[in-house]
């Protein structure tokens, strides 16, 4: 017989619920809540998913689990009156300058103070006035905003395992900080950004470069180029409306040429660079006997970042080649080195990115070509979104466009480097012999998709097989690590994305839940499978580029070497 609760006199049943909070919600009730995310630990800090029980109790949804013939009441007086004073406390001790703040619109405090009506605060404003933070490439530290519901602290230690903030001191004086007060440049944090994309309020945001784009974009002696990652067509659409997953790359070519840039290119053709030169490395690696750690993908910098930081010991077995982004950097700056000189311009290079390490990423010294940077800005799914409405550009009404060539032809392959797999199923689509519909089939279903946080598989290579796994999620990544040094397991290829989800759940991306993540990975594999061209070694482009401008010039323009 099925267990069942009694919400508002309402009889709902439940299963395997394993809070109170979640069966509310199946029920169609919105409980409020600042610190609960099912991807975390429950903490049950703020109290607003309160819910009042048959005798008169205060009782906390997210960390009470359901019983059978359970009563609770979810709108009554008492709870009314406690929600409204915990907004006042917290509205109480935070900066309300939100008309400038870059969460507005977007932060939890302020749709709660709207919903419940807080017009006035009967308590004096005690706001932090510790200094912003403004240190990192990636992020920015607002003190004065945060209110302590432990959302960035969780994320950074639970799923990445880079523990760079955490509670400070106690009591009132309790605040989120890195050690000894440090700037989080100074620490081991790895720019993921997933503290910002969980942070409710603006106490954690992204940092943006839209203004310097902006310029850029106004100068007459500047030629500005873009480049846009592969998710980002798939996720840029639910800033306007548009269902999670819905592929609108014709719509932000379109809306980008609106806006002022020169030339729009495809970061999925260097993908398929990427895999050509990864292939190849992962092909010697394996001749050459040297298989007591997997080559290690390179693709992601937050997840080179937590290597450098945590695992410096493994750096030799991490890949080479520069990441898509990057190669398009140098292809562009090789590409329009000669056509500067004769217009007299000179070329800015941007590339538009589902994630914030990439920014940091840019601003490295391996990255750069007489001293500048081959990419000069890096943007957010979120900033272009910005931009677009800044621009006062009709997103919904615009009508597609096509890319610019030659470097925006690219396969199947290239695209799904957006989704956590994708850079591992395109490298054994490189290295199969067999590349018939039937044998792609059978790639696609040997275990390397999905959203799981740890995948294996075998495939057959040669006379032999090739072992692989798949991680996103850093701390999903620690643990692999640890089983390959006990040698309980062993691998010839291992692709690690350090956000869960891989790229369609960058923090640059509007934030979503497991739900929506998995929609933008279904929409990523629909680009795929309408893609004529599958592998990226039969992309004519990128054949084209080897025979005609990189020739022997492969390891200068796509590889590098990170200094210690």
């Amino acid at each position: 017989m099925s267990k069942y609760m009694m919400i508002d006199g309402m009889k709902v049943r439940f299963s395997d619920e394993k809070n109170i909070l979640t069966v509310i919600r199946n029920a169609g009730i919105d409980l409020p809540t600042f610190c609960y995310y099912s991807d975390l630990s429950t903490f049950g800090a703020c109290r607003m998913c309160v819910v009042e029980d048959q005798w008169g109790g205060i009782i906390a949804s997210c960390s009470t689990p359901p019983k059978d013939k359970m009563e609770v009441k979810t709108s009554t007086p008492k709870l009314y009156h406690y929600r409204r004073t915990i907004l006042e406390l917290l509205l109480a001790s935070h900066c309300r300058d939100c008309t400038v703040c870059d969460k507005n619109g977007k932060c939890s405090l302020q749709d709660l103070a709207y919903r419940f009506g807080i017009r006035d605060i009967r308590f004096p404003n005690s706001a932090c006035q510790d200094p912003i933070d403004n240190s990192s490439y990636s992020i920015v530290r607002d003190p004065s905003k945060c209110i302590l519901c432990g959302d960035c602290v969780r994320v950074c230690n639970e799923i990445q395992n880079v523990g760079a903030i955490d509670f400070a001191h106690r009591g009132s004086n309790m605040i989120v900080s890195t050690a000894f007060g440090k700037n989080i440049v100074d620490t081991n944090c790895v720019n993921c950004g997933q503290c910002a994309a969980v942070c409710p309020t603006g106490a954690i945001t992204i940092k943006k470069n839209t203004r310097e784009v902006w310029e850029e974009i106004f100068d007459p002696k500047k030629r500005v180029v873009v480049q846009i990652a592969p998710a980002v067509r798939v996720a840029l659409g639910e800033e306007f409306g548009y269902a999670p997953g819905k592929n609108l790359i014709g719509k932000i070519t379109a809306a980008l040429r609106k806006i002022g840039f020169d030339a729009v290119y495809d970061t999925s053709f260097t993908a398929d660079l990427t895999i050509m030169e990864e292939a190849a490395e992962l092909i010697k690696k394996i001749e050459s006997g040297n298989n007591e750690f997997p080559l290690f993908t390179s693709c992601c910098p937050g997840w080179v970042k937590y290597v450098e930081n945590q695992h410096p010991e493994l750096m030799e077995y991490v890949s080479t080649c520069k990441s898509p982004m990057q190669m398009m950097g140098a292809v562009l700056r090789d590409y329009y080195g000669s056509i500067d000189k004769e217009d007299g311009k000179t070329t800015v290079s941007v590339a538009i990115m589902p994630c914030t390490a990439k920014k940091a990423e840019a601003a490295r010294e391996e990255f750069m070509t007489e001293g500048r940077p081959d990419v000069d800005y890096v943007i957010t799914t979120q900033e272009l979104a910005d931009m677009i409405k800044e621009a006062g550009i009709v997103f919904n009404e615009l009508h597609p466009e096509g890319e610019d060539m030659p470097y925006s032809l690219y396969s199947g392959a290239g695209v799904i480097f957006g989704a956590t797999g994708g850079v591992m199923e395109a490298a054994i689509r490189r290295v199969v012999e067999d590349k018939s519909h039937q044998s792609l089939k059978e790639i696609e279903y040997s275990g390397v998709r999905g959203m799981k946080g740890i995948k294996e598989s075998e495939v057959p290579f040669g006379n032999s097989v090739l072992r692989v796994a798949v991680v996103s999620g850093l701390q999903n990544a620690e643990t692999l690590i640890k089983k390959l040094q006990n040698g309980e397991v062993k691998y010839d290829f291992v692709e690690v994305m350090a956000c869960p989800g891989g790229c369609i759940a960058g923090a640059g991306q509007p934030f979503s839940h497991l739900k929506d993540k998995k929609k933008r990975t279904e929409g990523i594999y629909d680009v795929d499978g309408s893609e004529q061209i599958k592998c990226s070694d039969c992309n004519p482009a990128v054949i084209d580029l080897y025979d005609n401008v990189i020739k022997d010039r492969a390891h200068e323009m796509l590889h590098v070497h990170y200094q210690k």
